[in-house]
């Protein structure tokens, strides 16, 4: 936070993180996996919570059964999830998704090729908001 950090993403709830950005413009995505940690981080002040590791939990199937319950809670899909699947996570309702691994491809990461890594955000971000304005239909 210190060196301008806007938002912070962990794979766990981290209570200490979460009162540190309390009282802040930072904000904090802990990681949840089930319907009581979501609750619980919630309860404990995440405005967003990361649902992760979502391909392991079922993926796209996990998102629409646990946006069910916790429709009041913004969630982002964690984890395995590709650029050509961004609208299939947010159609049922998954606020954002995470695509660290289908953007920074290895190879290219390795070659410092960042005209690749490029191109996949941009395909990325299209595919993300086609997804949101078909949503808003």
């Amino acid at each position: 936070m210190k060196a301008g950090a806007k938002f912070l993403m962990s794979p766990a709830t981290v209570n200490d993180i979460l009162d540190d950005v309390r009282d802040t413009d930072v904000l904090y995505m802990p990681g949840v996996m089930t319907p009581t940690e979501i609750y619980s981080a919630h309860n404990a002040g995440a405005k967003i919570v990361k649902i992760y590791p979502v391909s392991a939990l079922g993926g796209i199937r996990y998102i629409s059964a646990i946006r069910k319950p916790f429709s009041h809670i913004p969630m982002v899909a964690s984890q395995g999830i590709t650029i050509d699947s961004v609208g299939d996570y947010i159609a049922p309702g998954a606020i954002s998704v995470v695509l660290s691994d289908a953007i920074f491809d290895k190879e290219a990461m390795n070659q410092n090729n960042f005209d690749v890594v490029n191109r996949l955000a941009t395909s990325a971000a299209v595919q993300g908001k086609i997804a949101v304005e078909r949503k808003e239909r």
